[in-house]
C-alpha cells in the first residue's frame, strides 16, 4: 500500500520522480517495432516485384490491403483496449502482429498450400476466393496481401494503446511531449528499418529478413510483461509522482465503462477528429509505402541507396513528433491555454506540409529528401498534438475508442489512396498528383477543428 503523497511536492506541482518517462520508452520501443515491421515490405518493394513478378499495380493493392485491415483493426483494437486495459492489451497486439510479420517469409512456399488445396476442397474454394479478390495477382501476391491483412487487423490497437497509457500516466500539460516522444519510435524503427532491411536481404534474402524483424516483437513482449503495471500499482512509482500525474485527472475505475458508439458521436470533438483523421491521416500511410518507391524511380536510386535516403527522410519526420509535443507543452508551461497551444501547434504543422507538392520537380535526391521530410516532420507533430486533443476533451475510458474511430476512418480512406496511387503509378508514373492532393489536406483539417470545436476546454467530459 502506498504512503500518503508528500503534500508540498503535491502542491506546487513538483513531478516528485520521473518514472513515468520509463513507461514512454516502452511506448516508444512498441511502436519502433510497429513500424519495422510494416515498412520491410516497403523497402524490399523493388527487389519483390523483380523476384516474384509483380507490377505497380499489384503493389498497390497489397498495401491497401493492409491500410484497409489496420483500419478496422485501429476501429476494433481501440475499442479492445478500452475493454483489456493496456496492461494485458499491448503485449496481446503485439505478440499476434508479431506471428503475421514473421509470416510473411512462408509466402514463399505458396506452392504448398495450391498443393494442399487438392486434397481439401474447403481450401480450395478459400484460394480461390483470394485470387478473386486480388484481381489473379501472382500466387506470392495473394499470400502477401493476406499476411499484410493479418498484420494491419492486429497492429491497429498499438496507437490506441499508446494513447490510452499517456492519458494514464501523465498530466495534461505533458500528454503532447510524450505523444511526440513515443511515436519518434515510428521513425527510429522506420530509420532502421531501411538501413538494416537492405543488408539483411543481401546476406540471408527476403524470407529469413521477415523472420528476423518479426521476431523482435517478442523480445518487447518479455519486456512490457516484466515492467509494466498500472500507476495506481505500480512498485516504482513514487507517491508524489503518482500525485502529480493524478493533478486534474478524473478517477475512472479500473474495469472501464463501455461508452456506447452512438454517445461518442455526440461529442463535436469526435467528429472534427473523424474529419481530420479523413483529410490529412493517409500521408503518412502514403510516406511510408511509397517514398522510397518516389526516390528509386525519380533519381534511379538502388535498393541500398534508397534505403539511406529513406532513413533520412525517416530521421527529418522524427524532429517534428518530438518538437511538435514540446511546443504545445511549452506555451501551456507559460500560461498560454489548452485551446491555443494546442491549435498554433497544429497551424504550424499544417503550413509545415504546404510546400511538399514541389517534392517530384526537385532536381537532387537531398532537396526531394528535405521537402518530403519537412512534411512528414510536421505530420508527426500533427498527430502528436492532435493525439492530445482527444486526450484533452474525451472521457478517460473513451480515448482508445475515439483514437481507434479516427485511425480506422483515416486507414479505411488511406486503402483507396493506396491503390489509386498504384493505378496513377502503373498509368502515369508520375507521383505528382499525390504530392498535390496532400499539400492542402492539413490546413483543410485544422479549419473543422476550429469549426466544430472552437474552444477545446468547453468539450471536457459532456
Amino acid at each position: 500500500m502506498k504512503n500518503n503523497p508528500g503534500p508540498t511536492a503535491a502542491a506546487v506541482g513538483l513531478p516528485g520522480g520521473h518514472f513515468r518517462w520509463t513507461i514512454c520508452g516502452l511506448l516508444f520501443f512498441s511502436v519502433a517495432v510497429n513500424y519495422l515491421d510494416r515498412l520491410v515490405l516497403a523497402i524490399l518493394k523493388k527487389d519483390l516485384c523483380r523476384d516474384l513478378g509483380w507490377n505497380d499495380a499489384d503493389y498497390g493493392w497489397i498495401t491497401a490491403a493492409f491500410s484497409f485491415a489496420y483500419a478496422f483493426g485501429y476501429l476494433f483494437g481501440g475499442r479492445q483496449m478500452d475493454r483489456w486495459g493496456v496492461k494485458r492489451g499491448l503485449p496481446i497486439f503485439v505478440f499476434c502482429w508479431s506471428c503475421a510479420a514473421t509470416a510473411h517469409g512462408l509466402c514463399s512456399y505458396i506452392g504448398v498450400g495450391t498443393t494442399f488445396a487438392m486434397s481439401y476442397p474447403w481450401f480450395s474454394w478459400a484460394q480461390t476466393g483470394i485470387v478473386w479478390l486480388t484481381l489473379s495477382m501472382p500466387m506470392t501476391a495473394a499470400g502477401f496481401m493476406l499476411a499484410r491483412i493479418v498484420l494491419g487487423l492486429t497492429q491497429g490497437g498499438n496507437f490506441p494503446g499508446a494513447i490510452k497509457a499517456v492519458a494514464e500516466w501523465y498530466p495534461a500539460k505533458e500528454r503532447a511531449l510524450a505523444t511526440g516522444l513515443f511515436n519518434a519510435g515510428t521513425n527510429v524503427g522506420a530509420i532502421v528499418c531501411p538501413i538494416g532491411v537492405p543488408w539483411l536481404y543481401a546476406h540471408f534474402g527476403w524470407q529469413v529478413t521477415f523472420y528476423i524483424t518479426g521476431a523482435t516483437g517478442f523480445v518487447w513482449v518479455a519486456a512490457w510483461r516484466f515492467a509494466y503495471e498500472a500507476p495506481e500499482k505500480h512498485p516504482r512509482l513514487s507517491a508524489t509522482e503518482l500525485a502529480y500525474i493524478k493533478q486534474g485527472q478524473p478517477a475512472v475505475a479500473e474495469k472501464t465503462v463501455k461508452t456506447p458508439w452512438l454517445k461518442l458521436l455526440r461529442y463535436r470533438a469526435v467528429w472534427a477528429y473523424v474529419i481530420a483523421s479523413i483529410l490529412a491521416g493517409p500521408a503518412w500511410g502514403f510516406y511510408q509505402f511509397f517514398v522510397p518507391d518516389f526516390l528509386g524511380k525519380r533519381f534511379g536510386l538502388d535498393t541500398q541507396t534508397v534505403g539511406w535516403w529513406t532513413g533520412a527522410f525517416f530521421a527529418l519526420a522524427a524532429v517534428g513528433g518530438v518538437a511538435g509535443g514540446w511546443l504545445a507543452g511549452q506555451l501551456i508551461g507559460r500560461g498560454w491555454s489548452v485551446n491555443a497551444a494546442r491549435k498554433i501547434s497544429l497551424l504550424i504543422c499544417a503550413l509545415s506540409v504546404v510546400p511538399v507538392f514541389l517534392a517530384p520537380y526537385a532536381p537532387t535526391v537531398w532537396l526531394a529528401v528535405l521537402i518530403v521530410g519537412l512534411a512528414g516532420s510536421a505530420h508527426q507533430g500533427w498527430s502528436a498534438n492532435l493525439f492530445s486533443v482527444v486526450a484533452d476533451t474525451m472521457p478517460k475510458e473513451a480515448i482508445s475508442s475515439v483514437v481507434g474511430l479516427g485511425g480506422f476512418v483515416a486507414y479505411f480512406t488511406g486503402g483507396f489512396v493506396n491503390g489509386f496511387t498504384g493505378m496513377i503509378l502503373q498509368k502515369t508514373g508520375s507521383y505528382v498528383t499525390v504530392f498535390a492532393y496532400f499539400s492542402g489536406m492539413y490546413l483543410l483539417s485544422l479549419l473543422a477543428l476550429q469549426l466544430l470545436v472552437p474552444r477545446l476546454e468547453l468539450e471536457r467530459r459532456n
